[in-house]
């Protein structure tokens, strides 16, 4: 992989509110490409294919493992989800910055195998707002919600892993911390 100073990762725990950075980053400067990652979940309501996530099966995920066509992989909460090697590198090569918006395990992966891409952690202002994130969102069953908050205190424990760690008090200040950083 070529220029490694053009991948940013963006990790944090479930409901810290990585979306809704990451849109409002994609809305102010073209010149970041947010890599859609692929995954064996369901889609949730008004989410598309090949615009949120690459919605595969289990078998065509393994088979791309198996074929070291990720630049990360991990499973979580009984679903897998990858980034596709080959449209980072491709975006990249057009001179894009590109963003990874990835759960923490995968963020992790990418860190190990490439040290100089910048990774961002966004934490969340307090557990009990990040739960109440969670909640608020209307996508999940309880044993859903209590297994990503659980999760969520490993994820939290792991965040002096990163380059830069931004807590998500107020969306409009973290995404001038994001900038901040990527343009530094």
């Amino acid at each position: 992989m070529k220029n490694l100073k053009k991948l940013i990762i963006i990790t944090g725990p479930s409901g810290v509110g990585k979306g809704t950075v990451v849109k409002e980053l994609l809305d102010k400067d073209k010149d970041i490409w947010l890599s859609v990652s692929a995954t064996t979940r369901s889609p949730r309501m008004g989410e598309k294919n090949g615009e949120n996530y690459y919605y595969i099966s289990d078998e065509k995920f393994k088979d791309m493992i198996d074929k070291k066509e990720f630049l990360e992989w991990a499973q979580f909460a009984g679903n897998y989800y990858g980034t596709p090697l080959s449209t980072v590198n491709e975006k990249i090569e057009m001179g894009f910055i590109v963003l990874l918006e990835i759960e923490v395990e995968g963020a992790k992966q990418i860190k190990e195998k490439f040290p100089e891409a910048l990774s961002i952690f966004l934490l969340p202002p307090s557990k009990e707002e990040l739960e109440k994130r969670i909640r608020n969102r209307g996508t999940e069953k309880e044993d859903a919600i209590k297994k990503r908050l659980s999760r969520a205190n490993f994820e939290i424990a792991s965040s002096d892993k990163f380059d830069f760690v931004l807590t998500n008090h107020d969306v409009d200040e973290t995404v001038k911390g994001v900038f901040k950083i990527i343009k530094s």
